[in-house]
């Protein structure tokens, strides 16, 4: 995979990759072409804001349809646990699974994070906005969860 995105990619195409994704299907970022798609990263399923951000996508997820987008989560977190966090929450849009941290690793998203006065690798909440030609639109970096999910949607409505 190439570099990750950064703020000096803002408007470059973003790299296809593709991953597992719950409902039994797979992700290909080609394959979403023509439609502008909102990416985010978070830490685990079923953590304090991580059901926060997912719990704001899903309740706004008809507006992003509205708006012509789609959204997808992504953490390292297994398919079972993903389908599991899925149903808890009713979410209504697709979780992706990176165990091997490909898209974690392209887009830049794995940290040193302090957890309990230890040092730990884990996914920096990140959220990105690809536009229809699959150019990179936005950014979002050590998000807080609580809020995000609307701030992206207005981003997407002024695409």
């Amino acid at each position: 995979m190439s570099a990750a995105p950064a703020t000096s990619a803002i408007g470059l195409v973003v790299p296809d990759f593709s991953l597992p994704a719950t409902g039994g299907k797979t992700f290909q970022l080609s394959a979403l072409r023509g439609q502008p798609l909102v990416i985010y990263f978070y830490p685990k399923d079923s953590t304090p804001g991580c059901t926060t951000e997912a719990g704001q996508f899903r309740d706004l997820h008809a507006e992003f349809v509205k708006a012509g987008g789609s959204v997808w989560g992504i953490s390292r977190d297994g398919l079972k646990s993903h389908e599991n966090f899925k149903a808890k929450l009713g979410l209504t849009f697709e979780l992706l699974c990176d165990a091997d941290e490909a898209a974690c690793t392209l887009f830049g998203v794995i940290k040193m994070k302090n957890m309990y006065g230890k040092q730990v690798r884990g996914i920096e909440r990140s959220t990105f906005l690809i536009d229809r030609a699959g150019r990179l639109a936005r950014e979002w970096r050590a998000v807080k969860a609580d809020g995000h999910a609307a701030e992206v949607l207005a981003a997407l409505q002024a695409l």
